[in-house]
């Protein structure tokens, strides 16, 4: 695995299936502040952002058609200060490898893999305690009982695979919830990108954002962000097998329950992503531990004082 550091101004991006340079990116900003580095794993070429020093804490955000480090941002700022953080872009994100490839579970496992590699390559070998948020907590969780000996604690928020119907989430290990042929028909080059470029408008930003929050109210510079990270080359290629189905997980609700360190799962209540009627099973498990917050699907932006202080306790216990 081979890493550089790279300085504030944005690099050319590859198409490694290609070989043909892509447009330098230029408008896209850093997500988070700290230094930027890139590796060569598992995924490919994997950029992540680093700052502080301390205990080790690897932060993963989401996977939708505009995601980005950005969602990890109010976590990676308050631990900074005591904490050695990581924060990567995942495959298909910010300053990733963004080909056209085959983007799964397995793609994203992988690069946690390779992030707990990087970081006991500098840190050491003692496990690390990591965070992330929405579907990322899939890959986060195969990727923790994979390797149990390099995650310590986990943090989840707002996880798929605890609505209404997910206990029926046990099919062949390491299968997709993919619907068949759904990404040939999203991809197909007459009307995929028409239809990319609309779920990236702003204004689509703005209303899936508003889903998000369960409010009208959403900070500007989030909406600017995604739109910036969401019109770069390649962008469109990971979000297409989100929305097929390929990134979520068939067995998800074994992969939980085979978790033996203590996990932390934070919601919130408000929002189309509230839905977490079937964490019973979770709740009654002494390694875990669920607690909702008066927010919609990311609490650290919205109450960031109160998370912090209970992501600081869990963190701390014996």
């Amino acid at each position: 695995m081979t890493q550089q550091t790279l300085a504030a101004t944005p690099p050319v991006a590859v198409d490694r299936s290609a070989r043909v340079p892509l447009a330098p990116r230029r408008d896209l900003p850093h997500a988070v502040t700290g230094e930027r580095h890139e590796i060569d794993g598992r995924a490919g070429r994997l950029s992540y952002y680093v700052a502080g020093s301390g205990p080790a804490l690897l932060l993963v955000h989401s996977v939708n058609a505009a995601a980005s480090a950005f969602e990890v941002g109010p976590i990676f700022e308050r631990q900074r200060t005591v904490r050695r953080v990581y924060a990567p872009d995942l495959p298909g994100f910010g300053y990733s490898d963004r080909s056209p490839r085959r983007y799964d579970p397995r793609l994203f496992t992988d690069a946690i893999h390779d992030m707990l590699d990087e970081i006991a390559l500098h840190a050491g070998p003692a496990p690390v305690d990591a965070l992330a948020v929405s579907l990322a907590a899939e890959f986060l969780a195969r990727a923790a009982i994979e390797r149990p000996e390099r995650v310590r604690r986990l943090v989840l928020v707002t996880p798929t695979g605890f609505s209404r119907g997910a206990d029926s989430l046990r099919g062949p290990p390491g299968g997709s919830r993919e619907v068949p042929g759904l990404h040939a028909v999203v991809s197909f080059p007459l009307w995929g990108r028409a239809l990319f470029d609309l779920l990236v408008s702003r204004p689509s930003i703005r209303f899936f954002l508003r889903k998000t929050f369960g409010r009208d109210d959403i900070d500007p510079a989030m909406i600017d962000y995604a739109h910036a990270t969401a019109h770069q080359p390649g962008a469109a290629n990971a979000p297409f097998a989100f929305l097929a189905g390929r990134l979520f997980s068939r067995d998800i609700r074994d992969v939980y329950e085979a978790l033996r360190q203590p996990v932390w799962l934070a919601h919130g209540t408000k929002g189309d992503f509230s839905d977490f009627s079937e964490a019973g099973w979770a709740m009654a498990r002494p390694n875990w531990r669920v607690e909702s917050f008066a927010t919609g699907a990311l609490p650290h932006f919205e109450q960031p004082d109160l998370f912090a202080a209970k992501l600081e306790a869990f963190l701390a216990e014996a």
